[in-house]
């Protein structure tokens, strides 16, 4: 599959003379491990940086000289749509906490489903009269720029503290509004390419879509749990997963249904009912398996994302892709805030802070690009409809995407609490003496310092560090989990994963060693594993 990813000037699959055939594999191989390599440079250039990985990997793609790749390479929107984007989505709805997305679920709904139709709408007013894009055109543009990258927006979460449940709400609705989307751009592309419509056929296709995506997501989600009731093997149960979310997608595709619809479903079904049926090493095996294809899914899409756009082409298109840019942010302003004002009336009403961040938290990622390049080759103004999308996209990912974490912190929404404040520092105190103790001891073994000295410093140190160990132990032994706010029960868990995962290392190890046999072994690691994913959601 990997092969479809690089442009058609490579078709290894024709009849081709062997030799030809043999180099143009090697070439692929040899681009795909460039990539990687630049992946994970980005990767700790990112982090070093505080930037986010997507906002690095679009940088990079856009640096990197095609010359010295072996092979011509770029953006597939069939491998897109039919092999990364059922990836994607699988993988966020297994994670999905359906118990934490009920009580978020009307703001979800509110604002992947009418919120979608306004914002398409006005988005779609303002780039025909603005870019003076024909109508059907117009209008395709704006559902595409109506789908938001998740993946900078939690990228930035994880650099400040936030409600969990605008959290959720984020990832839901990015989740729901997906679907959304692409039913509206099926929808789009059934009207130009018959050339009429009419409202009947509209609601008709819609319910189709919809519900006809949500049954056989049901149903296949439902037989996928059947069968890990046989099956108690990681490696089987991985390749489960793997079949009945590429494979519903297909199968939607062939029945006329949404099959983001449909992945959604079963995903979520599964997360939710299929992961209780295997044991707790299986189930972890499934996770990290499922976090890792999600996590290279992205990477390759937005890497090839910089790849794909020209740099010569940014300069021109600057202007057209900043009023897109705020074509589709006007058109978020007007779903968001009536929208959620309505909601007050029926439901608990959202922070207007958080109204805040679901704007500017409006990122657009690789979706979109593909989703331009699957228009049909007949739509008027196709190239330059690509031209303006990937542009937009670029100052999407970059101006947004880096500015978005500086917003979220000046926004507050989450004040220290006194459990947190009080955890720092005694954290601070602990780590500042430890360090100082240190010191001290490498100055005496360097004759820098008496001994005499040396003990009375030491001691004055050990007498903070005892003090702050005391407050800590209180502080623990004093309250439980449940009486715990979110900040000690976060600093609780986190203690508990890093020790949990230090006890796996060695026993690993030493299984690996042949100091332990398997069988030894495996009741107290099925423990452990049972102690992380109670910790999953901390």
């Amino acid at each position: 599959m990997i092969s479809y990813l690089f442009a058609n000037n490579l078709q290894i699959s024709q009849p081709v003379a062997t030799s030809t055939t043999s180099s143009g594999f090697t070439g692929l191989v040899s681009a795909l491990i460039i990539l990687l390599i630049v992946a994970t440079a980005v990767a700790l250039i990112t982090r070093k940086l505080r930037i986010p990985y997507v906002v690095g990997l679009v940088l990079a793609g856009l640096a990197i000289p095609k010359q010295i790749l072996p092979t011509s390479i770029g953006l597939n929107p069939e491998v897109i749509l039919n092999l990364f984007l059922p990836i994607l989505i699988f993988e966020a709805a297994i994670n999905t906490d359906i118990s934490r997305l009920r009580s978020t679920i009307k703001p979800i709904l509110l604002l992947a489903g009418p919120g979608v139709v306004l914002s398409a709408t006005v988005t779609a007013i303002l780039l025909k009269f603005g870019v003076n894009l024909v109508w059907i055109t117009a209008c395709a543009v704006s559902v595409i720029l109506t789908i938001t990258d998740t993946v900078s927006v939690i990228a930035a979460f994880r650099s400040v503290t936030v409600p969990r449940s605008l959290s959720t709400i984020v990832e839901g609705e990015s989740l729901f509004n997906d679907g959304v989307a692409i039913v509206l751009l099926s929808i789009i592309t059934t009207v130009f390419t018959k050339g009429s419509f009419s409202v009947t056929e509209g609601i008709q296709q819609l319910f189709i879509a919809f519900v006809g995506g949500s049954v056989l997501g049901l149903g296949l989600g439902y037989l996928c749990v059947g069968l890990f009731q046989q099956l108690d093997d990681a490696l089987s149960t991985i390749l489960l997963t793997v079949a009945v979310s590429l494979g519903t997608f297909q199968i939607g595709n062939a029945l006329g249904v949404s099959s983001a619809i449909a992945v959604m479903v079963a995903g979520l079904v599964i997360g939710s009912l299929g992961f209780r049926q295997t044991s707790a090493p299986t189930e972890v095996s499934l996770l990290n398996f499922w976090e890792y294809a999600g996590f290279g899914a992205n990477t390759f899409i937005f890497l090839l994302v910089g790849i794909e756009v020209d740099p010569l082409t940014i300069s021109s298109t600057t202007p057209t892709a900043l009023f897109a840019i705020l074509a589709y942010q006007i058109g978020r302003v007007v779903a968001i805030y009536p929208l959620l004002y309505l909601l007050s009336f029926f439901d608990r009403p959202i922070p207007l802070r958080w109204q805040h961040v679901l704007i500017l938290g409006n990122v657009k990622g690789s979706l979109s690009m593909a989703l331009t390049l699957s228009l049909p080759f007949a739509l008027p103004g196709r190239m330059q409809v690509i031209t303006l999308v990937f542009s937009t996209v670029l100052f999407s990912l970059v101006g947004q995407g880096l500015s978005l974490s500086w917003f979220v912190k000046k926004l507050n929404l989450s004040q220290p609490s006194l459990t947190k404040q009080q955890i720092e520092t005694l954290q601070l105190n602990l780590i500042a003496s430890k360090a100082a103790q240190r010191e001290l001891a490498s100055l005496l073994d360097s004759g820098s310092l008496p001994k005499s000295l040396h003990e009375e410093l030491f001691a004055s140190y050990q007498a903070k560090i005892a003090a702050s160990e005391k407050e800590l132990r209180d502080l623990y032994n004093q309250t439980t989990i449940d009486d715990l706010d979110s900040d000690g029960e976060q600093y609780l868990g986190g203690i508990s994963r890093s020790l949990y995962l230090a006890e796996k290392v060695a026993i690993n190890e030493a299984i690996r060693k042949g100091l332990l046999s398997d069988a030894a072994a495996e009741d107290y690691l099925k423990t452990l594993n049972e102690k992380l994913l109670s910790l999953k959601d901390d």
